[in-house]
């Protein structure tokens, strides 16, 4: 198929200060350089998303920018061998939908680096069900796994258990055996993250954080999105040479605590850049997710919506309203 003359595409426009979201049609010239056209089948909302599309971050570079950090569907051209029409891909991360024309449009054009191919026994659905939040999940186990974790260590924690990415990790973690605990400030997802496999969950507000330099060793390691004061009391309860995820900034930037739990219980606290990831890793980790990381609830976690429904549903991310995946049906899906 060749993309059509025009085609639907979500712009976003910032002007004197002002973030403007529209759906317009758009022509292929517009877009971003790239070696590969994709007829995008379908993409997913991240908090990135949300923030460049209701104007609460500066996310974009240029306007108008087409948002979308995630996309999958079929090549449609190309000019790079490693690429043919028909081959179902995916792209996550790099500068799509930031500095390059991103997934919310019905085509894009796509830098040939940037491109997976689908995993066999993964749809282009699916690979939205996870997009950048399941990429993230599987590479921050993935990352702890190479420092010798293992279920035999001890309890995990997953902080911010209700958002993304988080609930992706309960799931993974939980087919892999470990025993999780999960840590929400939404007490109505409780029975939700039980039903993933999480073996206990806590409440945000009933959790005492206390303010020692070391408080009593409680897990093997941690998985956060929350950052802040929490990350900072994860470091302080984290058993003998415990790990810890770092993907999220929900709660805060800065990280006030001491080198005691470094130098006295080796905890290694590990930063998740997805976006930057390496092909190579990234290849890994996307066979990963089609096998053993595969999470079994995962379509459970995700509503499909249609392409005038995002701005609604990026105001409810970035206002804390919304839980689990939103996955965008586009011109292939």
């Amino acid at each position: 198929m060749t993309p059509a003359a025009s085609f639907s595409a979500l712009r976003v426009y910032d002007a004197d200060g002002a973030t403007r979201a529209v759906i317009e049609p758009v022509t292929l010239e517009e877009l971003s350089p790239g070696e590969v056209v994709v007829r995008v089948a379908w993409s997913s909302l991240n908090y990135k998303d949300a923030l460049a599309i209701t104007g609460r971050g500066r996310i974009l570079r240029g306007s108008p920018r087409i948002p979308g950090v995630d996309l999958s569907g079929h090549v449609v051209a190309s000019s790079d061998a490693r690429f043919q029409p028909g081959d179902a891909v995916l792209a996550t991360g790099y500068e799509l939908g930031m500095s390059h024309d991103g997934g919310l449009a019905e085509f894009a054009r796509v830098p040939a680096d940037w491109l997976v191919p689908l995993p066999p026994g993964l749809s282009p659905l699916e690979a939205m069900q996870l997009g950048t939040a399941g990429f993230t999940a599987g590479l921050a186990i993935s990352r702890l796994e190479q420092l010798d974790l293992a279920p035999a260590n001890g309890p995990v924690v997953v902080t911010g258990a209700s958002g993304g990415v988080s609930v992706i990790v309960i799931d993974q973690l939980a087919a892999l055996g470990y025993e999780v605990v999960a840590i929400t400030a939404k007490p109505e997802q409780a029975d939700g993250l039980r039903a993933l496999g999480a073996a206990e969950v806590l409440l945000r507000e009933q959790v005492e954080m206390g303010r020692k330099p070391l408080e009593k060793a409680r897990f093997a390691a941690a998985f956060d999105s929350v950052g802040g004061e929490t990350l900072a009391w994860l470091t302080r309860v984290m058993q003998q040479r415990g790990l810890i995820a770092a993907y999220g900034n929900a709660a805060g930037t800065d990280l006030v605590t001491t080198v005691f739990p470094f130098i006295l219980r080796g905890v290694a606290l590990v930063g998740i850049d997805s976006a930057a990831t390496a092909m190579p890793q990234r290849l890994r980790v996307w066979q990963r997710l089609a096998g053993d990381l595969r999470p079994r609830h995962l379509a459970a976690q995700c509503r499909q919506i249609k392409l005038d429904e995002v701005a609604e549903t990026c105001g409810a991310l970035v206002e804390g309203r919304h839980s689990g995946r939103s996955v965008v049906r586009l011109a292939g899906g």
